[in-house]
């Protein structure tokens, strides 16, 4: 099941709660085909790691619960459901289950949310790797963005091309977490940044590993625009 045939199948069976919920079809007409699709999209969902909040695998299991008492009202029900299956199909659409907050950064974010749909429409192994290819061109763009070579001096003495996003960006948080007081913030934001580089250039293609890609790259340039004080209170 492709990201295509999985958010359709989460709209069906969202919009099929809702219609018997509020006046529409009987339970029993369209039972069969709800619990035909909801043991797709379950076992899909399992496939992918993702959590499943629907746990309504039968519309009378759903029936026991608008009828208990504390739904009375069609509105009620539409807004339980939407507060339940809404997060859901954003995590499969875009990788995560809330809209990232842009950095300021024109390039960045625009590669952030590339990386996003691109994750959101792949369905092979080809769709994974660009994926990850997407992912380095981020990590050189915020690099670029932050990366000063008389502030940030190379670590290692070697002169960073302007494509070595992983040589720039230890610089950067190298001299910008300096102390021992910010050890352990350090520690999180190079491994963030080691995550990403390993990832970017394995070869192997899957959804996990493109999803893992993606998360590790955000939050390298999370943490990048924290310490560059893009986060700070306005």
């Amino acid at each position: 099941m492709n990201n295509e045939e999985l958010i359709e199948g989460i709209e069906y069976l969202k919009n099929t709660m809702v219609a018997v919920s509020t006046g529409g079809p009987r339970i029993n007409n369209v039972n069969d085909q709800y619990q035909r699709t909801y043991a797709a999209v379950a076992a899909e969902l399992a496939r992918r790691g993702i959590k499943n909040p629907i746990t309504y695998g039968s519309l009378w299991d759903w029936y026991g619960r608008w009828g208990s008492g504390d739904l009375p009202t069609y509105q009620s029900r539409r807004t339980l459901l939407s507060e339940l299956i809404d997060p859901l199909l954003n995590m499969v659409r875009t990788g995560r289950l809330e809209e990232d907050q842009p950095t300021g950064w024109q390039r960045v974010d625009r590669a952030v949310g590339e990386i996003r749909d691109r994750l959101a429409s792949a369905t092979d192994e080809e769709h994974y790797q660009a994926v990850g290819l997407l992912c380095r061109e981020a990590i050189i763009s915020l690099a670029q963005s932050v990366y000063n070579r008389e502030a940030h001096p190379p670590l290692d003495g070697t002169e960073p091309s302007a494509t070595d996003g992983k040589r720039m960006l230890e610089a950067f948080i190298a001299v910008e977490l300096s102390g021992g007081a910010n050890e352990e913030v350090r520690k999180h934001a190079k491994a963030a940044l080691g995550l990403a580089n390993a990832l970017t250039h394995r070869r192997t293609a899957s959804f996990r590993e493109a999803a893992m890609c993606v998360e590790a790259v955000t939050t390298t340039v999370n943490v990048v625009a924290i310490m560059a004080g893009r986060r700070d209170p306005q």
